[in-house]
């Protein structure tokens, strides 16, 4: 067995192979390329069986990851908040920090990142990617938003980018260089109206058939869309043995320092995964309008200790109640039968259309 630490960077990385006593047998140089990791394979696959680390950074280790698992060698992902050995090391090179996490792999202390399989990793990029969209055109719809306001020009109706909101913008009086960026906004708008609209049908499609998405859309606040990425975030709940675990992984536990007998709680930690902190939180609006259970929790802190610390504690108790839901796999309690048929014909047009 012979013991493989990878330092990974966008265009370059360095590998360090070690023997069971901790002899570096060779350290390798390798472009973050599809050659460059040819490369690194072949000179492994001499020495047999072997183990192999990457630090998690940025999307930078997935093509090594990927690469390594493809041939057949065992690959883990290392958290690098957790690695201290080479997050506080104070000679800092590329050669140290793989002989280092070598070493770690040797004597069984890498602290693992979870790594979804390849379909999650996937059906992930899709909803993150929508989720990217969905933000650069609320971006564009800020903007949009600033030209009939800096002219005191008022829509009579409510919704400013539905069709009698577009049309109104359209027709717009403005001075030429500026009725030019609103035009170019609004052709953005629409495209990105129409690329979100496609990625739906594709999400859809993709939930209409998973029990587990329809199991978490029993919850108030959760859609298809917030039950897909609840789920492939997750991945595995049985890796969790408690609800407790789950919401420190999604960093919304809170952060806990002890001095001796005093111990302080404070602000949630956030080291975790903040696309399912950010989907929570986005959900428990929608939670707390229709949810007296919920809604009660929300006004109960919310009076003590202000919404934004009531809207947390309300994300971290739909997280418990989720992983229950999904481990005994059971419906929410409290589920609002009629809201919930309304969800499932919405998800079953849609998921036809996308099909």
């Amino acid at each position: 067995m012979i013991y493989v630490g990878i330092d990974v960077h966008k265009k370059h990385c360095q590998s360090a192979l070690m023997d069971e006593s901790g002899k570096v047998l060779e350290q390798i140089p390798f472009r973050n390329t599809g050659d460059g990791l040819t490369y690194l394979i072949d000179r492994i696959k001499p020495y047999g069986e072997a183990k192999a680390v990457l630090e998690s950074t940025g999307n930078f280790w997935l093509k090594s990851y990927e690469a390594l698992e493809k041939a057949d060698i065992r690959v883990s992902l290392s958290n690098p908040l957790k690695t201290r050995a080479i997050a506080q090391a104070r000679i800092k090179t590329d050669k140290i920090d793989a002989k280092l996490l070598a070493h770690l792999l040797r004597a069984n202390l890498v602290a693992e990142s979870y790594v979804p399989d390849k379909e999650t990793r996937a059906k992930r990029a899709l909803l993150r990617h929508r989720s990217s969209l969905v933000k650069t055109r609320t971006e564009l719809k800020n903007r949009i938003h600033n030209l009939p306001d800096k002219y005191d020009l008022q829509p009579e109706f409510t919704d400013l980018f539905g069709k009698q909101g577009m049309n109104w913008l359209k027709t717009l009086q403005l001075p030429s260089i500026e009725k030019t960026i609103l035009n170019s906004n609004l052709k953005l708008l629409e495209a990105l109206n129409d690329q979100i609209e496609k990625i739906n049908l594709e999400i859809a499609s993709n939930a209409v058939n998973k029990e587990d998405v329809k199991l978490l859309m029993t919850l108030p606040g959760i859609d298809y869309y917030a039950a897909m990425v609840i789920a492939n975030e997750i991945g595995d709940v049985t890796r969790f043995s408690e609800a407790n675990k789950l919401v420190s992984w999604t960093g919304l536990a809170p952060s806990t320092r002890q001095s001796g007998n005093r111990v302080k709680h404070g602000t949630i930690t956030k080291q975790g995964n903040k696309t399912l902190r950010w989907i929570l939180i986005q959900a428990t609006h929608n939670a707390c309008r229709n949810d007296e259970r919920l809604r009660n929790f929300y006004q109960r802190i919310a009076g003590r200790r202000g919404g934004n610390k009531a809207t947390v504690a309300v994300a971290r108790e739909m997280l418990v109640i989720i992983y229950h839901m999904l481990t005994r796999k059971e419906p929410y309690r409290g589920v609002d039968q009629e809201l919930y048929r309304s969800k499932l014909k919405r998800l079953e047009r849609l998921g036809s259309n996308g099909l």
